[in-house]
C-alpha cells in the first residue's frame, strides 16, 4: 500500500553555532521548547499529518539524537560522517525516503495554526500537476519570529517564486526528488537546487496562515515559547 503522504526528511545534522554554549554538550534539535525537544515538535507534526515514513539526518552530537529516537522504530536515521548541508543530506537520504517527491522540515522551526506538513501534502498533487518541482512554505516577514533581516522570496500571482521579496522560507517544503538527485555535488545547499527551479519557473510558494518562529538563537528559543503559549501549536 502506498504511503498516504510523501515521506519526510527532518534536517537535524547542523552544528547550531548561533546557540553558543547551549549546544556545547547537546545538539540543537534536543534543546527544549515548551517542555519537549525541538525534534519532538517536528515529529509531532509528522504524526499529526499522517506521515508514515520519517528520516532524520544527524552529524553533530549524533549519539544524543540516536539515543532519543531509540524507541521510535518508524523514524530512520541517516547519519552523515561529514556534513553534507541540506541539499547533499537530502540527496544522500533519497533511497531511504523513496517516492517521486518528499517533504522536508528543519528541526529548528516552530509553527502555530494549520499543520504545515498536512498543508504541503494536500497542496502538492495539484501543484505538481501544474508544473511545480518544489513548493516552499512561506510566511510574510512581518509575521516571522526569530528571523533577522529581510524576506527571502517574492510570490507571483500564479504562485511562482523569485528571489528577494517580502516572504520568508519557513524550513518546510515539498520537493520532487529528481532535481535533487540530479545535482552533481556531494555537499551542497538546497539553494543551489532552488535556483535552477526558479530559473525554469518550477519553484512555487504556499503561504502559512499561522505563526512561525526560527529557533536559531537563544532569543529564538524565548520567542518560540511565547508563540506556543499565545497560539497553541497546530491544528
Amino acid at each position: 500500500m502506498p504511503e498516504p503522504h510523501p515521506a519526510l526528511m527532518v534536517f537535524a545534522a547542523g552544528f547550531g553555532t548561533r546557540m553558543g554554549a547551549l549546544v556545547a554538550h547537546r545538539p540543537k534539535p534536543m534543546l527544549p521548547v515548551a517542555g519537549r525537544p525541538l525534534l519532538d515538535h517536528a515529529l509531532a507534526l509528522a504524526s499529526a499529518a499522517g506521515i508514515g515514513r520519517v528520516v532524520v539526518n544527524t552529524h553533530y552530537r549524533a549519539a544524543a539524537i540516536a539515543a532519543h529516537l531509540a524507541n521510535r522504530p518508524e523514524v530512520r536515521i541517516a547519519h552523515e560522517p561529514e556534513i553534507l548541508e541540506t541539499g547533499g543530506g537530502l540527496k544522500a537520504a533519497l533511497p531511504a525516503l523513496g517516492g517521486a517527491a518528499v517533504l522536508t522540515l528543519n528541526a529548528d522551526a516552530v509553527f502555530t495554526g494549520r499543520n504545515p506538513l498536512a498543508a504541503l501534502a494536500a497542496a502538492w498533487p495539484g501543484a505538481a500537476a501544474g508544473g511545480a518541482e518544489a513548493l516552499l512554505l512561506l510566511v510574510p516577514a512581518a509575521r516571522a519570529r526569530g528571523h533577522g533581516g529581510a524576506g527571502d522570496f517574492a510570490l507571483a500571482a500564479d504562485g511562482r517564486l523569485t528571489r528577494a521579496g517580502p516572504f520568508v522560507y519557513t524550513g518546510a517544503q515539498a520537493i520532487a526528488a529528481a532535481p535533487v538527485a540530479a545535482h552533481p555535488g556531494r555537499a551542497f545547499s538546497l539553494n543551489a537546487v532552488w535556483d535552477g527551479l526558479i530559473a525554469r519557473g518550477t519553484a512555487f510558494g504556499l503561504l502559512h496562515p499561522g505563526g512561525w518562529c526560527d529557533v536559531g538563537t537563544p532569543a529564538g528559543l524565548a520567542a518560540a515559547e511565547a508563540l506556543i503559549a499565545g497560539g497553541g501549536e497546530y491544528g
